[in-house]
Parts: C-alpha cells; structure tokens; sequence
C-alpha cells in the first residue's frame, strides 16, 4: 500500500516514514523544506535500506496539491504532519499559522474527498485541551479556547475533519499528541530546529554542546511542586509507531467510528527542572540554566490519560524519559560531528 506522509521531512514525519518503511508500505512524502533538509531523506534511507519518493511541494499551491494526486491515484492513506507548531511564534504571528496549517488541511481534503475512500491520519494536539481542570488528561476532558492561534488551528482542523467526515466516505483518526522528543536510536535523524528552538529537549542539547550560552527555563513560580510547568514528553519512536497502528486500524476498518480521537502520551507529568535534572544524570553533561519570566501562551501542566490508546488502539509506549533524551545527546553529537 502507498501512504502520502506531508511533512515527512519534519521530526516525527521522518520517523514515521522509518516505521512505515519497516512495516512494508511504500511511502511518497511531500515537504516544503521550510523546516527541515533534504539530508533528512539520506538518514531514513540508511536506516531502511530504502529512500521515500520525495516531492517538494508547498500545500498551501493547490492546483499543486491538485497536481500532485491526479499524478498520484494509488494512494490508500495520508498521515498530515506538514503545519507550522512553535506555540510562542504563533502568538506572534498568527496570520502565518493560519494560512499555512488551516488552508493546506483543506487543500488536501477537498482531493481526499474526490477519492471513493479514504483514510486519514491527522496530527492534532493536547493543546486543544487547553488547561485542563483534570489531570491526567482523557480524550472526553472539554475542550477549552485555546490559549495561542497554534492550538487553535489545531481545533480548527479538527472540527474541519469531522464536518467533511458527515457528508463524505472519508474515515480518520485524530492524534493528540503531548510532547515528543527525542531521536531514532540510530542517531540518522532526529530534531532538527532552524534557528533558536522553541521546544525543551533541542533547546537542552544546544545548550550542552556549546551552541547556545544558557537554556532558558521559562517561569518558576506554576503552582507545581518545584515551580515549573509540567509536560508528558514522549519518545519520538513510540509516536511515530503510534501512526502506523491508527493507519492499519482505517486500512483494515478496524474503526468504530468515521472518526475516532486518541491521546498520545506516556501518562506521567515531568516538571522542566525534572527534564533537566534527567539530562544531565543520564548524559553527564551539567547545564547552565537561567528562570525568565513566563511565555505567553504556555500552560501549568498536561499530562495524558493513556488507557484508550493503549486498550483501543492497542498501543503504549516502551521507551523513557531518559531513553529519549539519551538519544537526542547521541543525536546533537552526530550533527556537530556532521558540521
């Protein structure tokens, strides 16, 4: 079976190109390289022993999304990863976040919706929970307004799908993940932020090797035990098998609903300082730190609630906290061995 992966270059699409890939699919990806490289394409190739057809194609051109599935009619699936996802950038700039993870979504649907089925794979957020009142978070918690135009067009895109999903044969599983981290185990790819990160864990491994002075640990004074916010942050490998299994549950109708909703997440809540803490056991490597004020848009905690994922879905996770941030150093060491 041909699956389209959209941002397949990205952090976690490239490692679902590598489980796919594994798992017999062929995959085409399509990327728009505005954060990613095409050396992505060389890792997953040395990991699989097979390079992805590759299409370089921005999905807010539609007649080139138009282009792209009448020369592609033999895809059975699509896993949609290609959006912009930096919460503090958003608030900054919404207009971008809009345009480029609102309009490419409906680009795509309106193909998908040509085709007499369809399967589909959507790349959501617990963002759209907001601060939930309860924790851990399950997939029935309300969703709240949300808190940066990046968890709204999250929402957005949701309530996009199932509106299509009422008057379509089109079937899809929306993933909400928490906070993924890490790098394949191999150490072929991995995280790779142009600029300054936005995210925790590339931010950490920066500042270890020496390309950023100091990690910046945004507010100490949540109402947590030590004062920083919380996150579920989950292996990178574990998410990305995650895709495979919702994909093959639409392929083989496995699904009780034209559209079905799961957290992604290990369950446990991990404080900023506990994260640091964790790196610098693990890699031996002492961080210098600095608490700032808090940043806008940023929540107290989030934490999921697994049990649907793991008893419907039939999926878990297998790897840790110190797993993946073992494999993010290995991972930070290759690219500055690579420069």
């Amino acid at each position: 079976m041909r699956v389209l992966v959209t941002g397949g270059l990205g952090f976690i699409g490239s490692h679902t190109v590598v489980e796919l890939q594994n798992e017999g699919f062929e995959v085409v990806i399509i990327d728009n390289l505005s954060n990613s490289t095409m050396d992505v394409l060389g890792g997953i190739e040395r990991i699989t022993g097979k390079k992805p057809l590759f299409e370089q194609i921005d999905l807010r051109d539609k007649l080139a999304v138009q282009h792209f599935f009448s020369n592609h009619q033999d895809i059975s699936g699509v896993i949609h990863f290609a959006a912009s996802k930096a919460v503090g950038e958003s608030v900054e700039n919404p207009l971008l976040y809009y345009e480029n993870n609102i309009s490419s979504l409906v680009y795509l649907l309106q193909e998908l919706q040509k085709k007499p089925e369809a399967h589909f794979i959507f790349s959501s957020s617990c963002t759209v929970y907001g601060q939930a009142k309860k924790m851990p978070i399950t997939e029935d918690a309300p969703i709240q307004v949300a808190m940066s135009p990046y968890g709204n067009t999250k929402q957005i895109g949701e309530e996009i799908i199932l509106d299509v999903a009422k008057v379509s044969n089109f079937k899809s599983i929306l993933l909400r993940y928490f906070n993924p981290i890490g790098a394949h185990p191999s150490a072929e790819i991995g995280e790779l932020p142009l600029g300054v990160p936005q995210n925790l864990v590339p931010f950490i491994t920066q500042t270890a090797i020496g390309l950023r002075e100091k990690l910046s640990v945004f507010g100490n004074d949540y109402p947590t035990a030590d004062g920083t916010a919380i996150r579920d942050y989950i292996h990178v490998v574990d998410l990305a098998k995650a895709h495979v299994v919702a994909l093959k549950r639409l392929l083989y109708n496995k699904n009780l609903e034209k559209v079905e909703i799961f957290n992604l997440g290990t369950g446990k809540g991990s404080s900023v300082l506990d994260v640091i803490t964790a790196f610098e056991k693990t890699t031996g490597q002492k961080l210098n730190y600095q608490i700032e004020g808090r940043r806008a848009g940023d929540i107290v905690e989030a934490y999921a609630d697994t049990q649907k994922a793991n008893k419907v879905l039939g999926w878990k996770t297998h790897l840790t906290l110190e797993d993946a941030l073992r494999d993010a150093w290995r991972w930070e060491k290759k690219i500055k061995n690579t420069n």
